[in-house]
């Protein structure tokens, strides 16, 4: 009998008696949880078990068999320690590698902040979700109001074609007409706001959307350091 198929043969058993014992909530006086823990242990302790006399006559192959198997088990145990830690590092990684991408850590008070850091150009972009789309933003202390490009507006639902631009805005572009809208929702990361004010910019004047004051003020703070920008809830 082969060694897999013991170990399929245990397994099947111990399932067959949790399935049997479910209701009862015990298995041999053993809680299921503890018990289907025994279940896949004791077939894996059972192959180490095996390998181990089966190298009994040559000591140094044992003693390695048995550093291989210590080292991948403290390894196993230190990723299941810090799988917070690890989260963490790999979305400030990808914050660093994709500017834009918000990287949100949780504050000494236990509140919830969005880290932005600076692109090539020297401006902040985020990954903004509005009302359900998201789009890529120019943060802008500077604007006073949440302003989309005629695209971005069609990408988030909205018909430009049907408005009317009676406000007057100073873009880079230079002067020109934009028209009010309500934004029924404006999210970075955990930072979601409803009924947002916003204008969507006539064609031509603005390159790329703006994050501006109208959701900006609503923040508990934002502070720039070096190259990383702050927002908190």
């Amino acid at each position: 009998m082969s060694r897999l198929t013991v170990f399929l043969g245990i397994l099947a058993i111990g399932l067959a008696l949790l399935v049997f014992n479910h209701d009862s909530g015990t298995t041999f006086g053993i809680d299921n949880d503890d018990f289907g823990r025994m279940v896949y242990l004791l077939p894996i302790s059972l192959m180490l078990a095996a390998g181990i006399w089966a190298s009994r006559r040559n000591v140094s192959e044992t003693l390695r068999n048995l550093f291989i198997w210590l080292v991948i088990l403290l390894g196993l145990a230190t990723a299941f320690v810090y799988r917070g830690d690890a989260a963490d590092v790999g979305n400030r990684l990808m914050a660093g590698l994709l500017p834009g991408h918000a990287f949100v850590v949780t504050t000494s008070e236990g509140g919830q902040e969005v880290i932005l850091h600076k692109r090539l150009n020297g401006h902040f972009e985020a990954d903004v979700t509005i009302n359900g789309h998201r789009i890529n933003m120019l943060v802008d202390t500077g604007a006073s109001l949440l302003a989309l490009t005629q695209a971005d507006a069609r990408r988030i639902g909205l018909d430009p074609d049907s408005m009317t631009y009676g406000m007057t805005i100073m873009t880079a572009n230079g002067r020109g007409r934009a028209a009010p809208v309500m934004l029924k929702t404006v999210g970075i990361g955990p930072i979601d706001r409803q009924n947002v004010s916003a204008a969507v910019a006539e064609a031509g004047k603005l390159d790329q959307s703006l994050l501006g004051m109208t959701f900006l003020e609503t923040l508990g703070s934002m502070q720039m350091q070096t190259d990383e920008l702050r927002l908190r809830d």
